[in-house]
Order: structure tokens, then C-alpha cells, then sequence
């Protein structure tokens, strides 16, 4: 890979993980001072991981057919930030849902794309997908630490403007990185279908499924619950970035790590530790030591289970079912298992309040765990 494309990938990773770090611990605070319930929140947030359910199966067959992955990334994403500029114009539920439904929908495509776009110019260097992906956790701290200052300092309205800007930002990127052509295909591949029924395609994406269930609570109420708890703006930013900054030093640690285990191993150890991740900030989010443990722990959670799911995914899915095996891991974990989170956090909330919320989280961890334990490869 030539340094010309490493760093036009690393600034994609860098604006668009920019982007969720601005919106998933921030987006809810506006929303919360705009008057909304617990409910409608979880609602409003949980419609981003919604339009993952739909959207990345029309981008995945568009991709396919056209062998245009980059280019139907750039324009979506063009596409999307338009209707982002929909929050500008009013505040209202109903303008408020079509504007994020819609933009959700477009940029939808920029992550699964740009991925397999990634892994296909690295080849068989896939160890190194971390070197380049990590400049997305360098995003996100920027964004997560960045914004938290400001919004102690201005009016929450500041965030509708960094947004856009993060958009602006993964738009100049992408567009820059080239296409990686393929071969046409003679049509003798397994069918999308038939390699879906696999027993341990089946495992992988239920588990998937519900440790994005399991992080619904995370992205939609940390914030607020830490609030509540009398951390500043500021501690929460910084909270959400120790997470992340863990998370690179695991992205540099990669190639070690599938060096010594395997990434089916790397999953059922990220799954076991999101359950005694989600725990902790049920029972002891009060308790600053004990919440920087939790946090630490996000580089498990995420960044590990989210490189080896991936890696699994790409092993998978072969051929031109690549892109879309790229598109159901995550439409049915991120798009499905993000929504279900999303809303039911918001439902268990308002009755029962943060603990049980989390507890819910860990449980769905430790089902994830349970299913891809008994789908483990038996030994001869």
C-alpha cells in the first residue's frame, strides 16, 4: 500500500469515527435539552442503527454491480450530509425523525464500503488493518474530548455545527481513495443463501447481533447516566475517550494477538468481558476508579470483537458475496441488533432506571457467549 492511500484511509477512519464521536455521546444531550423523554430519546437515537438494518443490502448490491464501492460511498455520503442539514431547520419529533432516518440512511454506506475496501488493498497484509483503523479511535478521542470542553464552555446547538463539519471532513477523504477493481466472477460461488445456514456463519452473526444489542444501552444513556451521577461534560468526554484510547493500543497489539489466538477466541473474550464491562456500570458507575476499569475494557468490546468479527466475516463471505457478507454483518449486528438496543434501553429506562438497563446489556453479552461457545470449531 502506497503512503499516498495509507493516509487517505486514515483520514476517512479519522473524520468518520470524528463523526460518532460527536453523535453517539453528545446527540443525546441535545435531545435531553430539547425536553424529550427517555423513550423518545432511545427512539430518536436508535433510528441510525435502524437505517443499518436496510440501507447497507441496496449499497452492497450496488457496490456489486457496478464494482463502485468508493464511488456509491462517496455520493451516499454526499447525499446524507445534505439531509443532515435538516436539524438546522426545526426540532420538532416528526422533522427531527425524517431528518436522521434520512441522512442515517445515506451515510450507512461509507463504513461497510470503505472496509472492504481497506481489506481488499491490503491483500493478505490483513494484520495490518489496525495500523490504519486505529486513526479512527484517534478521531473519535479528538471528538469525544474536543466537544465535551466546548459544550461546558457554549450552548449545546455548537454540536449541530462539529457534525457537519466531521461529515465535511470523511466526504474529502473518501473521495480521494481509489478503487480497488475486481475480477468478474464465472458465477460457480456459493450461494448468499446456503452460506448463511453454515452453522458457524449463523453463530458468528447471532453474537455479533447481541453484543450490538448489548452496547444499545452504552450509546444511548451513558452519557446521561453519568450526568446524573455529577460527572462534567468534560469527565464524560474523557471517560468515553480512555475506552478508545485503550482501543488503539489493542489496534497497534493486532498482529500479536492473531498471532497467539484465534479470532473466534479473540470473539468469545470480548464477550465474556462486556459482561463484566456492563456490570460495573450498572452497579458502580458512581465510583470514578471503577468506571475507568469499565472503560478500559471497551477496547475488548469493541475494537477487538469488532476486528475479529470482521476478519471472520471477510474469511466467510468469499467471492461476490464479499460485499454483501459485509452488509449483513452490519445490518443484522449494528442496523438490527444497534436498534433493538436502542429502543429497548429507552423501554427498560424509564420503569426500572440505569442498573437494570445494564444489567439487560450484560445479559445479552452473555447469551452472545453462550451461542458462539457452542458453535466452538471440535477438535479431532
Amino acid at each position: 500500500m502506497s503512503r499516498g492511500l495509507y493516509w487517505r484511509l486514515a483520514g476517512f477512519y479519522f473524520f468518520y469515527f470524528g463523526y460518532i464521536g460527536a453523535f453517539a455521546p453528545y446527540f443525546s444531550l441535545y435531545l435531553d435539552s430539547l425536553g424529550y423523554t427517555a423513550t423518545v430519546i432511545g427512539a430518536l437515537m436508535a433510528l441510525p442503527q435502524a437505517m443499518r438494518i436496510f440501507a447497507p443490502h441496496l449499497w452492497g448490491y450496488l457496490s456489486d454491480r457496478h464494482d463502485a464501492r468508493v464511488r456509491i460511498a462517496s455520493l451516499a455520503g454526499l447525499a446524507g450530509t445534505v439531509c443532515y442539514l435538516g436539524v438546522f431547520a426545526g426540532s420538532g419529533y416528526a422533522w427531527l425523525a425524517a431528518s436522521i432516518a434520512l441522512w442515517s440512511f445515506c451515510w450507512s454506506a461509507a463504513l461497510p464500503l470503505v472496509e472492504s475496501t481497506t481489506l481488499d488493498h491490503l491483500g493478505e497484509r490483513g494484520g495490518d488493518y489496525g495500523r490504519i483503523r486505529l486513526w479512527g479511535s484517534i478521531g473519535f478521542i479528538v471528538a469525544v474530548i474536543g466537544i465535551g470542553w466546548v459544550l461546558d464552555r457554549s450552548a449545546i446547538e455548537v454540536l449541530l455545527w462539529i457534525v457537519l463539519a466531521t461529515m465535511a471532513g470523511t466526504l474529502a477523504c473518501v473521495w480521494r481513495v481509489p478503487e480497488k477493481r475486481h475480477d468478474r466472477h464465472d458465477g460457480r460461488h456459493e450461494p448468499l443463501a446456503r452460506v448463511l445456514m453454515r452453522r458457524e456463519v449463523a453463530a458468528l452473526i447471532a453474537a455479533c447481533f447481541l453484543m450490538a444489542v448489548a452496547h444499545g444501552p452504552y450509546y444511548t444513556f451513558f452519557s446521561i447516566h453519568l450526568v446524573a451521577q455529577g460527572y462534567s461534560k468534560t469527565a464524560i468526554g474523557w471517560l468515553w475517550a480512555i475506552g478508545v484510547i485503550a482501543e488503539i493500543a489493542v489496534f497497534a497489539w493486532l498482529p500479536a494477538l492473531y498471532r497467539s489466538f484465534s479470532a473466534h477466541a479473540l470473539l468469545l473474550a470480548s464477550l465474556g468481558l462486556a459482561v463484566v464491562r456492563f456490570c460495573l456500570v450498572a452497579w458502580l458507575a458512581h465510583v470514578a476508579f471503577v468506571l475507568f476499569i469499565a472503560q478500559l475494557l471497551h477496547a475488548a468490546t469493541f475494537g477487538v470483537f469488532h476486528s475479529a468479527a470482521l476478519a471472520s466475516i471477510h474469511r466467510l463471505f468469499r467471492g461476490p458475496n464479499q460485499a454483501r457478507g459485509q452488509a449483513v454483518y452490519s445490518s443484522l449486528s449494528f442496523g438490527l441488533g444497534g436498534t433493538l438496543g436502542g429502543l429497548g434501553s429507552g423501554m427498560v429506562w424509564q420503569p426500572w432506571g440505569p442498573a437494570a438497563t445494564f444489567v439487560a446489556a450484560a445479559a445479552c453479552a452473555l447469551a452472545g457467549f453462550a451461542l458462539l461457545a457452542a458453535a466452538s470449531p471440535r477438535r479431532s
